[in-house]
């Protein structure tokens, strides 16, 4: 074989891979925005803006200020922050009589708080919303069981 030629056997591979890097989807090259950040600001989207088919409210209805502070409705129902929502899961629901996780919570939020049709579990929405909710927790301690703020 002469020397040199080897690199005939990789640069379709190369090329392919030059290729696919160019034809990404301009939203995550431009912005540079992750996968995970994009989960992130559509769960935020979807936070302040989606009725899941519901009663016209949305998850911003009950857990104003994108959830980041205490609420009290002008019913007079009050709602904890979220700022810890993803440190406390999983526990222990009296309600349901069982440990629900994060994603349980937020089913039982939009199918009885909303009146909606909450997102399939591990479906694209309903992982943004995880998402979006896990960032409001971002360097809180981990503490399962435990109270909202």
């Amino acid at each position: 074989m002469i020397k040199g030629t080897r690199i005939f056997h990789v640069l379709p591979f190369l090329f392919l891979g030059l290729a696919f890097f160019a034809f990404r989807p301009v939203t995550a090259r431009a912005t540079g925005a992750t996968p995970l950040k994009q989960a992130v600001l559509e769960g935020k989207h979807l936070f302040f803006h989606d009725t899941f088919g519901g009663r016209g409210m949305t998850c911003d209805s009950c857990h104003q200020d994108g959830g980041r502070g205490p609420t009290v409705t002008p019913g007079g129902s009050k709602f904890p922050s979220l700022t810890n929502a993803a440190a406390i899961f999983p526990r222990y629901s009296k309600r349901a009589g069982k440990v629900i996780t994060l994603e349980d919570q937020i089913v039982g939020c939009i199918r009885y708080g909303l009146g909606g049709n909450p997102p399939a579990s591990g479906s694209r929405k309903m992982s943004a919303l995880v998402s979006y909710l896990t960032s409001l927790s971002q360097g809180m301690r981990v503490d399962m069981g435990g109270k909202p703020r």
